[in-house]
């Protein structure tokens, strides 16, 4: 009985709120014309279709308002003067560090009327393999190449040139290539511990990897009913998260990191999560810092709120599946973790597989047949594609495949066990530079440098001019070295420790000097709150990349003429 009088008491209560209500608004309306009631509800509800459009939108508010913001501050005419000018000085920075020809070399911008025989062509080809002042060889590069043993390139050579034709959208063409394919996947399960279920496909990168386990969380989001897909990652998560967010119309929400691990806030992503979140993501290791992400407590959360959990191996997945065996614990970080759906690993970097092959893991079918394409009534036939690209190249896929069966384990756990013991004895002779600090733990081949005392891209400066070719970061200022194999040869490691100690004691003459050259301009794009100036730059840059122009001291390679900005 108690409940019941309950119920009539808040039922009594509604309809006399209900009544109330329905009173002001004839009171409101009383006197009106028909057509007048109906103009202000057409106007009410296109007001509230305005509403719903502006709150709810990909971009924030405060990320649209900023915008709007700066766009109105680059038109005022006492301002945007200033701006251009020195927009186009950074281009034309930028430009002349890119544009570096050698007197006498011009560019081809049209075919030969005849074709070249091969001794010409060869000669030709030696003009573009000497360009450049930077010589990987002498590992004096961070990343970009890990291996180039000179028996394993001839190797990759020999096998790409026997499947050079091939193309693994025609398998009943191809069938050999189709088998490698489904063999380096296999594989590739098998290291990170997949079960029998475990499944993927092969990609031109790491970017197409992320991008394809986006692709299918968003279509398995969309299925359940999500309007509004999101990511949720840590802001050390590859870049190509936010390109696949941009290219599928996802919404991405940037977690921050522990400040003293730079490990990802798990307590943030959870505070992340909403009814849009499509998929999870963590880092092992992250690209910035070296550190790996605690995985095991991301999977957890993936776990308790039923999210796909991607864990991104891009750079270090080649070398964390071999390293206990090489002596080097990890906490888990694969398919044993529940919870995790999908790992992308690229056999292009530690797999030492040529440029432009990477594995995209699931845990099982049900989730890469979200990455599938299909056009079931296309003219041409039934089209069917695991990947973005329709033709892929036969020839990189054999190239993979022969390289990880030349490798072998035993390879792989050789070459793992000397990248991680030079990693650490760079790690332990860094530490011993009082003006600098590593952040973080980092455990695999990433070393980041920072410095609370001077301006730590003085340092990438000082390191360029000694012959090093280090990685600029921001968002805090730092710089790193990824340890490749080349960088275990004798002395190499010792010699950047080295030229690294004689670079901060020179620094350290005058610390507060402010840096100089494209540190500088790393330096200039972090503090610039207008992020759109970034991206302008960024667009000349490119730009530049494409560029046939021969240098020239009146023309701006980069953006084009500055008047019409």
């Amino acid at each position: 009985m108690e409940l019941r009088e309950t119920l009539d008491l808040y039922k009594e209560t509604v309809e006399l709120y209900l009544g109330r209500g329905t009173s002001y608004v004839n009171t409101r309306f009383q006197g009106m014309e028909p057509w007048q009631i109906a103009a202000i509800t057409v106007m009410a509800t296109l007001l509230a279709v305005w509403l719903h459009g502006f709150l709810f939108k990909r971009q924030s508010i405060s990320s649209r308002l900023r915008k709007f913001f700066f766009r109105i501050i680059r038109k005022l005419p006492f301002l945007a003067a200033s701006i251009q000018k020195k927009l186009d000085k950074a281009l034309n920075d930028l430009a002349s560090s890119v544009l570096t020809l050698e007197d006498g070399i011009t560019y081809v911008t049209s075919l030969p009327a005849h074709g070249l025989t091969e001794s010409d062509l060869l000669t030709k080809i030696k003009e573009y393999t000497t360009m450049g002042e930077v010589c990987w060889e002498r590992g004096q590069v961070s990343g970009t190449v890990y291996s180039g043993d000179e028996q394993l390139t001839k190797l990759m050579v020999k096998v790409y040139g026997d499947f050079a034709w091939s193309n693994p959208l025609h398998p009943d063409i191809f069938p050999g290539v189709r088998k490698m394919e489904a063999e380096v996947v296999r594989m590739s399960c098998t290291l990170f511990q997949g079960g029998p279920d475990s499944c993927g496909t092969v990609t031109s990168g790491g970017t197409e990897s992320i991008l394809m386990a986006c692709k299918a969380y968003r279509d398995l989001g969309l299925e359940r009913g999500v309007k509004y897909p999101e990511i949720v990652a840590p802001i050390s998560a590859h870049a190509a998260f936010d390109k696949a967010a941009h290219y599928f119309g996802m919404n991405i929400v940037h977690v921050p990191l522990d400040k003293k691990t730079m490990q990802a806030d798990v307590k943030a992503m959870k505070r992340a999560i909403s009814r849009n979140t499509v998929m999870l993501v963590c880092s092992a290791p992250q690209f910035p810092h070296g550190v790996m992400d605690p995985v095991e407590e991301i999977a957890k959360l993936a776990r308790d709120y039923e999210i796909p959990l991607h864990v991104d191996a891009c750079l270090g997945g080649f070398l964390i599946v071999f390293m206990e065996k090489a002596g080097y614990s990890l906490p888990p970080f694969d398919f044993r973790v529940k919870g995790v759906t999908s790992i992308s690993a690229d056999t292009h970097k530690y797999g030492y597989a040529p440029k432009g092959s990477s594995v995209v893991l699931y845990s099982n079918k049900t989730y890469r047949h979200y990455q599938f394409f299909v056009a079931p009534d296309w003219q041409g036939g039934i089209y069917a594609s695991p990947t973005i690209a329709g033709s892929r190249p036969g020839g990189i896929i054999a190239a993979c495949w022969a390289t990880m069966m030349y490798k072998g384990e035993d390879g792989y756990v050789k070459a793992t066990k000397k990248i991680i013991e030079t990693a650490r004895h760079i790690i332990t002779q860094l530490k011993k530079i009082k003006e600098i600090f590593i952040f973080g733990k980092p455990e695999v081949s990433v070393v980041a440098i920072g410095s609370d005392i001077f301006d730590i891209f003085r340092l990438t400066n000082a390191m360029t001019s000694k012959g090093w070719n280090l990685n600029t970061l921001q968002f805090p200022s730092s710089i790193h070295i990824c340890v490749t194999l080349l960088h275990t040869r004798s002395g190499v490691a010792d010699q950047f420790v080295e030229d690294v100690h004689q670079s901060v004691a020179e620094i350290m003459k005058n610390p507060a000097e402010k840096t100089t050259g494209r540190g500088a301009i790393y330096g200039m794009a972090q503090s610039i709150p207008d992020r759109s100036l970034v991206t302008e730059i960024s667009h000349g840059f490119l730009d530049c990349l494409y560029s046939t122009e021969l240098p020239s001291n009146e023309k701006n390679h980069m953006n084009g003429d500055s008047t019409k900005h």
